[in-house]
């Protein structure tokens, strides 16, 4: 079996659970039932009808099971909510017939009901859309410190690193990496540690995951999706991310967004150097990522890769490397 029942029935998830769940909840279904690409979450396209009969087409996310309390997934929907309220562009979810965005399964997994938006994700982006995006961030930004978010997780050495690096220890890095492993993430922990540290006052709720494929376009212009890493941490997190090389076109593509992002509210460029500490800890979390997943069946098959020593020697490597970079910011 895996792992307990809920999460069980979370990776068994049909479609015909899925339109039961949606019309516990007070709406009718058609009986379409799409799957969507989704890794973290399962996620659904369904067919529902109004009042009138009419036929809307919904996406309904169900979120994986003990990830996140339900305190911490209604900050995620009162985010969204704050940017619809600021006419910056959000997917924000739907309420049900009840009045909530939140339902939960007699099994006990959380599920939300979002319209359906339609976009493109961008290959890559010229200096006038960066230009754009960089604005956008910047008014994200500017929602987000107008509230806080008390249970949402904080992206610091603390979460991301220690916490992190303790699981990682005890159950999945081979014996021969550990002390390479260990020491070179206790080195970047306490480098990097004045940097957070003076960036602390900035930490705030920020999207978490802005790399390009939580980008769309449409004929309104550029929305970013996917708020379920939504995190409280510094603002530097969301301009990194989507442009995430270290080459002298990537120095000049990220001084274009950050000057735009300027724009719209002011930047502490000192705030720059925690890119790199910020690369190290994604790093990290992504390998923490994988191996607390292992156990749903879609992870070892779309990562065969993991938990092979070819994996940890490189991602050792990786590490002791991001030690020198950080070194150089210093």
């Amino acid at each position: 079996m895996w792992g307990g029942l809920i999460t069980q029935f979370f990776f068994e998830l049909t479609p015909e659970r899925v339109l039961d769940a949606v019309e516990a909840s007070g709406l009718r279904c058609t009986g379409r039932c799409f799957v969507l690409n989704s890794f973290e979450n399962r996620v659904y396209e369904v067919e529902v009808e109004d009042l009138s009969g009419k036929e809307l087409r919904r996406i309904v996310k169900f979120y994986r099971p003990s990830r996140w309390s339900r305190e911490q997934i209604l900050e995620e929907h009162q985010f969204l909510a704050d940017l619809n309220e600021e006419e910056v562009p959000a997917i924000a979810p739907l309420a049900f017939p009840d009045g909530a965005t939140l339902r939960e399964t007699p099994q006990g997994i959380f599920y939300a009901l979002f319209p359906k938006q339609g976009g493109r994700a961008p290959d890559e982006l010229n200096e006038d859309q960066l230009a754009q995006v960089g604005r956008l961030i910047a008014r994200i930004h500017q929602v987000g410190a107008k509230r806080k978010a008390a249970h949402r997780l904080q992206l610091s050495p603390s979460t991301y690193g220690e916490a992190n690096l303790s699981f990682l220890l005890k159950n999945w890095v081979p014996a021969e990496y550990q002390n390479r492993y260990e020491a070179a993430v206790r080195e970047i922990l306490r480098n990097s540690a004045p940097g957070f540290a003076a960036a602390a006052s900035q930490s705030q709720r920020i999207h978490g995951d802005c790399h390009l494929g939580n980008l769309l376009h449409n004929s309104d212009g550029y929305f970013f999706i996917d708020f379920d890493d939504m995190v409280v941490g510094p603002t530097v997190q969301d301009l990194w991310l989507l442009i995430p090389g270290r080459d002298e076109d990537a120095f000049r593509k990220r001084e274009v967004l950050v000057d735009s992002y300027d724009q719209m509210r002011s930047l502490n460029r000192s705030a720059l150097k925690l890119i790199e500490p910020l690369r190290a800890l994604r790093f990290l979390h992504f390998s923490a990522w994988l191996a607390r997943r292992w156990e749903d069946p879609a992870f070892p098959r779309a990562f065969p890769h993991f938990n092979s020593n070819r994996y940890w020697g490189e991602e050792t490597l990786d590490l002791e490397r991001q030690v020198e970079w950080i070194a150089r910011e210093i």
